[in-house]
């Protein structure tokens, strides 16, 4: 009888300890800092961003960063969500850091509330030529990373917007060259530069060129249109602004072809390298050894790599799984790292080797051949935890696990808890949380099948707000139009009956201003920033109509 109550105490002391453990895990607070830029001249800005989500968190003290740098454009914004059911408040702190001297410089830690960032670094360069067009209240500076580039190589093209005077509204354009491909990549960049003595702010937006064929190759300059404040005779005798209007210089590149003994695929780049992120020594028989791979190109984008594969002959089987590409911009042009996982299963004891993984391509500085290669990957095979080496095995770790202990440690409890015990724990939560989504399953089964106003509806196009923002980053007018019309499924015919369907009163009021936009005169650039805003989170349609709410079709109903 005493041993029963002693187990039930202890049983009783592990269940209070992981309850009371539940809160400690899910009030853990989230702290997040980044800087928009990590290179930057002197007299130029790289603004610092920390995020948090400990609500009544205060500004955090920035005076340990006034020594390497100059802080201006001091700002604060907070911003409520819902995830999962629950309200979660999220505090974001900015401020623009322009470098006192040349090096690399750390940002140190600053205390946000009970949190604390980890310390970044940024590298400060020497003051950079004033672009040539310097001087005006609105210029518009043009540059691309090679002007002699190959057919398919990606070139990294960098458009800046300077403006001394605060812009109301605008739109910056550059159209594609005949002979090549365009794109739009990230979004653009904000920051402020010191030129000759005046201060701008300066709107960078990065492109992608992908030259399609040999020859000459026109960039036609990049055109500004919009209307900023005023001076003091535009407040007198006008509406307070000004007319600005900017043209930037055209580009002429030359576009070379591929050379005859370059390696095939054909693969254009700076630099390309490659590495065993794991790389095990051993394995077995019939179970799953992780290899991964990590490629590093400088100079081309995710859909321009080869495929990275391994072989094992016939020794074992390899199971790839989908790579993952991480694609950057820096120092003017694209940037990609791809990874990728693969499981070998070997077939038989022994020495296994993996044929090396080898990548040709054309390095575009040095005009010559090269070969990014990995060694032979070597591995020792011991029988499988079946003692039959042929025999195949569920996925395991290369090492050997240890043998399960009878006893489990459990933190606030004294001596071991049986490993039943715990099992008995995992089971009666697994039982709670199987009884309360059973209790909401049959809530909602009772629930009338309609959705309530302003909620986005099951199947209503919320897949094509990819679409939609892909259109308000780079598309025309046009292009924002039909994204905005996919939304609704069935899709909508026009505008006008699209705006009857949503529920949001920002939503019709963004879609009334691009109505405006296109055919009545109104601002295209206050458009697309309307519709970014209103549409963040996705459409919030009316209420759709229960069919078995609807009324009985009349007795004698008219001819």
């Amino acid at each position: 009888m005493k041993g029963r109550h002693a187990m039930n105490s202890r049983f009783a002391r592990l269940l209070v300890a992981f309850v009371l453990l539940l809160p400690v895990l899910a009030a853990h607070a989230e702290i997040r800092a980044w800087l928009d830029r990590e290179r930057v001249s002197l007299g130029e800005t790289a603004t610092l961003n920390i995020e948090t989500d400990e609500a009544g968190a205060d500004a955090p003290d920035y005076s340990s960063l006034m020594r390497d740098f100059d802080l201006s454009g001091n700002t604060s914004s907070r911003q409520f969500e819902m995830i999962n059911g629950q309200g979660r408040t999220r505090v974001l702190f900015a401020v623009a850091l322009q470098p006192k001297r040349e090096g690399l410089l750390t940002v140190p830690p600053l205390t946000v509330g009970k949190q604390r960032t980890r310390p970044l670094t940024l590298t400060a360069t020497a003051a950079s030529v004033a672009p040539a067009r310097a001087g005006g209240p609105v210029f518009i500076e043009t540059e691309v990373d090679d002007d002699e580039p190959y057919v398919q190589q990606a070139v990294g093209l960098v458009m800046r917007l300077y403006y001394a005077v605060p812009l109301l509204s605008g739109q910056l354009e550059l159209d594609p060259p005949e002979g090549a491909s365009l794109q739009r990549v990230g979004e653009d960049l904000q920051y402020a530069r010191e030129i000759q003595g005046r201060r701008y702010n300066v709107i960078e937006r990065r492109m992608l060129l992908i030259p399609e064929r040999s020859g000459t190759l026109t960039v036609a300059g990049a055109r500004f249109s919009g209307r900023g404040a005023g001076g003091f005779f535009d407040d007198m005798f006008g509406d307070g602004q000004r007319e600005l209007r900017a043209n930037g210089p055209p580009r002429i590149l030359k576009v070379q072809s591929a050379p005859a003994d370059a390696p095939q695929p054909w693969l254009p780049l700076r630099n390309l390298q490659l590495r065993y992120v794991a790389a095990p020594q051993q394995a077995r028989a019939g179970e799953a050894a992780t290899v991964i791979v990590e490629a590093t190109a400088d100079g081309a984008t995710a859909a321009q790599m080869p495929e990275l594969q391994l072989s094992g002959g016939d020794g074992a089987q390899v199971f790839a799984e989908p790579a993952q590409s991480d694609e950057t911009f820096a120092e003017g042009r694209p940037q990609v790292k791809v990874t990728r996982r693969f499981s070998v299963v070997p077939a038989r004891v022994g020495d296994l080797a993996l044929a090396p993984l080898r990548l040709g391509w054309w390095d575009v500085r040095s005009d010559s051949a090269r070969t990014a290669a990995l060694p032979a990957l070597q591995l020792k095979v011991a029988p499988g935890a079946a003692g039959n080496a042929n025999a195949p095995a569920p996925s395991a770790n290369v090492a050997p696990t240890a043998a399960p202990s009878r006893w489990v440690r459990i933190p606030g409890v004294q001596g071991g808890v049986g490993v039943w015990a715990v099992t008995t724990v995992v089971f009666a939560l697994l039982w709670l949380v199987t009884l309360a989504w059973g209790l909401n399953r049959r809530h909602v089964a009772h629930a009338p099948n309609s959705a309530p106003a302003g909620e986005p509806q099951p199947g209503a196009g919320t897949g094509s707000l990819s679409m939609l923002k892909r259109a308000l980053d780079a598309g025309d007018l046009g292009d924002i139009t039909d994204a905005l019309l996919a939304l609704a499924k069935p899709a909508a015919a026009d505008l006008e009956s699209l705006l009857e369907r949503f529920d949001d009163a920002r939503q019709r009021d963004a879609v009334e201003q691009l109505r405006r936009a296109r055919w009545g005169g109104g601002d295209p650039a206050a458009a697309r920033t309307a519709l970014r805003a209103a549409f963040a989170h996705g459409p919030r349609w009316k209420a759709a109509r229960d069919p078995s709410l609807a009324p009985l079709a009349p007795l004698y109903p008219e001819a």
